[in-house]
Parts: structure tokens; C-alpha cells; sequence
């Protein structure tokens, strides 16, 4: 199945803190693009990853040409054509930076969008940019909506300042651009916030169609009192019922990719699943899953959830 998402990269701040280096990825068929990623190093503000470290909130590149990027001729090699960068910070230090790569394809329909608000001009959030592929009708109708607190996938983001999944778009009334949805086959959203103090947020919306999902499975985990963290969410679409696979089970820190991304709010993945002792990794090798990113949520210093994707 192809995917909309083709590369995932972790940068991650050297032992200086002053540069950017690749702490993991998964490339897939693009390992010839991985060798070249290993060598590159990111100063403040240079390149995608730079950037995002640099502006403290997601940057979207919809096309490389005659950009900042910094790969650009061996991307356009393997026909990545445009990126995503995601930041996470503990308060004003950057932990890492994810970016997400895609190609243009004649079939290559979904969506990741950064939804934000300047609280100066509106009291809603506007879509401040996105990816869609090929989905011209609906970046149109999305970029000409607004989304008031506790409204929509990104309106909800930004009130509860957790992550959130929508089953079904099409037929969610959660999810105000349904109808449109529908008609351009996306099912699922994700919407991660991403923080940085009591007023920015900052939303990533993440909206899977059935032929070009951008993952296989969606989880979200957060922490309880009682130390482990537990399952709150998930869409797999093998229509496998996650919630009953994880009934009283937890993941303690350091435990497994998830584990070990809520022991040390480094973003991380986990190539091969079959290294993956914890309950979510032996899910996931029971579904023939592969692979996972695993994302922190952290509101100030404090890690609220974990995101996991699975390819």
C-alpha cells in the first residue's frame, strides 16, 4: 500500500546543543536518501529542521524547489517534493524535531495541516499552512475556514492541549469539514498540539485517506497516577480493536519505543518491531506492522501523552 508520508526523521541537538544531527529515521525504499541525511548537519534556522528549532512552532515546505531546504537535489532524486517539521520543546529547550517527508504521486490524497491563531487579530485558529497532495478542493475549503476553541479536530487540540483521534471523518460531527472529507476519502484525523507556553498552540492535523493513509495505526498514550502509561486512543485499518488488545495493560518508562520516549521526551523510532518488548510491540508484530514513530506531547516541562505511528 503506499503511503502519504514517505520518510520520518528525528533530529535531535548535538552533545553542544548548537547543531542539529539525524538521531534515527525510517526511510523505507529511500535509504540512498538516508545516507546523504546522515551526513548533514543544521545549524539555527538552516534547513527545514532549523527552521522549526528556530521559528518554536511546525513549518510546512509544500515544495523544495528553490527553497531553504538543504537536500534538495537528492531529494528530487527520489522524488521527495515537500516536508513537514515538528518541534518539541521542554519549556524553551528543543528536544528534537520531527519531519515528515512526502512525493507527489498521480494518486496521493491526505493531509497535514498547522493550524494556529494571532491572538492580536482573531480569536479563532486559521490554517497558517499544508500539505494536501492532491486534494486542491479541499486545501481550498480548508484554508478558508476558521476554527473557534473547542470546535473541530483543531479547535479541540487547542482547548484540551492534548492529542486527538477521530474515526469515520466523513460522518463525525467532531469534525466540521465532514462532508468534504468524505468526498475526498480521508477517514481519519489526528491532531497533536504542539505548545509553547500558556497561550501558543499551535495544532498538527494528520488526515489519513483510506488509498494513501499516513499510517497504519494511530495511538495515543498518556500517563496516570499510578506510573505507567495506558491506552487512551486508536484507529488501526485493519479494523483490529486496539482498546481490547490493551485492556489493563500499561507501559512502564523505558519500557519499549513508547517507553522510552516518555523516560526522556526525546521523540524516537523503532525500525524493526521485533526488537519492541512491550505490550504495543507485540501488538503491532501480531498486525504485520513494521515500524513506529513515537512522539511526546509535553505542556511546559510535563509530558502529557505519547503519539504513536505505526507503518
Amino acid at each position: 500500500m503506499k503511503t502519504f508520508v514517505k520518510v520520518i526523521e528525528v533530529w535531535v541537538p548535538d552533545r553542544e546543543r548548537t547543531l542539529l544531527e539525524l538521531g534515527a529515521g525510517l526511510y523505507g525504499a529511500y535509504q540512498e536518501f538516508r545516507q546523504v541525511s546522515e551526513l548533514k548537519r543544521f545549524f539555527y534556522n538552516e534547513g527545514l529542521p532549523g527552521r522549526a528549532w528556530a521559528a518554536g512552532k511546525p513549518v510546512v515546505l509544500t515544495q523544495f524547489d528553490d527553497s531553504y531546504f538543504r537536500r534538495i537535489d537528492a531529494a528530487r532524486q527520489v522524488g521527495l517534493t515537500a516536508g513537514i517539521a515538528l518541534p518539541v520543546f521542554a519549556g524553551s529547550f528543543l528536544l528534537g524535531v520531527v519531519v515528515f517527508l512526502c512525493g507527489d504521486e498521480e494518486e496521493h490524497a491526505g493531509a497535514i495541516e498547522v493550524w494556529g491563531r494571532d491572538a492580536e487579530k482573531t480569536s479563532e485558529m486559521t490554517l497558517l499552512d499544508g500539505y494536501f497532495g492532491t486534494l486542491e478542493r479541499f486545501e481550498w475549503i480548508s484554508r478558508h475556514v476558521n476554527m473557534a476553541r473547542g470546535h473541530g479536530l483543531p479547535g479541540a487540540v487547542w482547548d484540551t492541549r492534548l492529542p486527538m483521534l477521530i474515526d469515520d471523518l466523513g460522518h463525525s460531527d467532531a469534525f466540521l469539514r465532514s462532508t468534504n472529507a468524505e468526498q475526498a476519502g480521508i477517514d481519519t484525523g489526528l491532531g497533536i498540539p504542539c505548545l509553547r507556553g500558556a497561550n501558543e498552540v499551535y495544532a498538527v492535523t494528520f488526515l489519513s485517506a483510506r488509498n494513501t493513509p499516513i499510517a497504519r495505526r494511530f495511538e495515543i498514550w498518556v500517563p496516570t497516577g499510578s506510573g505507567g502509561l495506558v491506552f487512551k486512543a486508536g484507529h488501526c485499518d485493519q479494523g483490529i480493536d486496539i482498546e481490547m488488545n490493551y485492556c489493563s495493560s500499561s507501559i512502564a518508562k523505558g519500557e519499549g519505543t513508547i517507553g522510552r520516549v516518555w523516560l526522556t521526551g526525546v521523540p524516537a523510532v523503532c525500525e524493526d518491531l521485533d526488537s519492541d518488548n512491550s505490550v504495543a510491540g507485540r501488538s503491532a508484530r501480531l498486525a504485520d506492522l513494521n515500524s513506529m514513530l513515537a512522539l511526546p506531547v509535553i505542556d511546559g516541562v510535563e509530558l502529557t501523552a505519547v503519539v504513536a505511528m505505526y507503518l
